[in-house]
């Protein structure tokens, strides 16, 4: 899967420009922001299909599309003033692929794992994994459709292009992606510290699977813990109170590497 990073967030304005590329390319949009109160048939199609296709969509007052549009304006370098009609769509950095298409992909990977991200918010860590992920052979990532970062310039950045190159899919119910990967034959792990995780070390990881890390500040959800049939933990010599979420997961992947490639080490 090849993309292109861009240097700056990307917004769509306008009511004819967002029905097309609703129409004809939806994975190129991360989200959408919409005027309240508005109830033309354009409008009422742009929600519909954002309901349809699973695009992430906010109603918000007028004051803040005239934000967004005046910081596209600026970003333009004196270009004409831009029209939003009531609607602007924010370009993802890169297009998704179905959840079950990076499935597919998992088996012909180096390192069949795919990293599922539970509400992580930081697009730094988002990115770091990513590097992480994909310079050892891991097959994808997944995230939420909603509550997750926006994988934008800082997320490009931290990546190091690996965002370009590795496939991501969004699933509207992360827990439900979860049980549809375990009866595909996926082992589902998740991370954590409480009293029923294991040992990482002790109790490596059965691949192909999904390896589950959670937000920066409250770990997983309960509903997403409950999908995870294992759930880890990585042992620490010194008393600290946690890793940084790209930490942790790097850490994870490079035992999973090393006991992939030489399993009676």
């Amino acid at each position: 899967m090849h993309t292109t990073a861009h240097s700056e967030v990307t917004l769509l304005p306008g009511l004819k420009p967002v029905l097309e590329l609703l129409t004809t390319s939806p994975g190129r949009i991360d989200s959408i922001f919409c005027k309240k109160g508005l109830h033309n048939a354009e409008i009422q199609k742009i929600l519909t299909l954002c309901r349809q296709l699973d695009i992430h969509y906010t109603l918000v007052e007028q004051a803040a599309l005239d934000r967004l549009c005046r910081t596209k304006n600026r970003s333009r370098q004196g270009g004409d003033a831009v029209g939003h009609q009531g609607v602007v769509a924010r370009l993802a950095g890169m297009e998704y692929c179905r959840f079950a298409d990076l499935l597919n992909l998992v088996p012909k990977a180096p390192l069949p794992i795919v990293i599922a991200l539970d509400q992580v918010q930081d697009p730094g860590n988002v990115g770091t994994l990513c590097r992480t992920l994909y310079a050892l052979g891991g097959a994808g990532m997944v995230l939420p459709l909603h509550n997750t970062a926006y994988l934008g310039p800082a997320a490009h950045r931290a990546s190091a292009g690996a965002l370009e190159q590795l496939p991501i899919a969004r699933v509207t119910n992360l827990a439900h992606a979860l049980d549809s990967a375990e009866e595909a034959g996926f082992a589902i792990y998740g991370t954590g510290t409480g009293p029923n995780s294991q040992d990482v070390l002790s109790h490596p990881m059965h691949l192909p699977c999904i390896l589950v890390l959670g937000n920066e500040n409250k770990g997983l959800r309960p509903g997403v813990v409950k999908r995870c049939a294992h759930m880890l933990r990585i042992p620490l010599i010194r008393h600290f109170d946690s890793l940084n979420v790209a930490q942790a997961g790097a850490i994870l992947l490079g035992l999973a590497l090393a006991k992939h490639v030489a399993p009676d080490a």
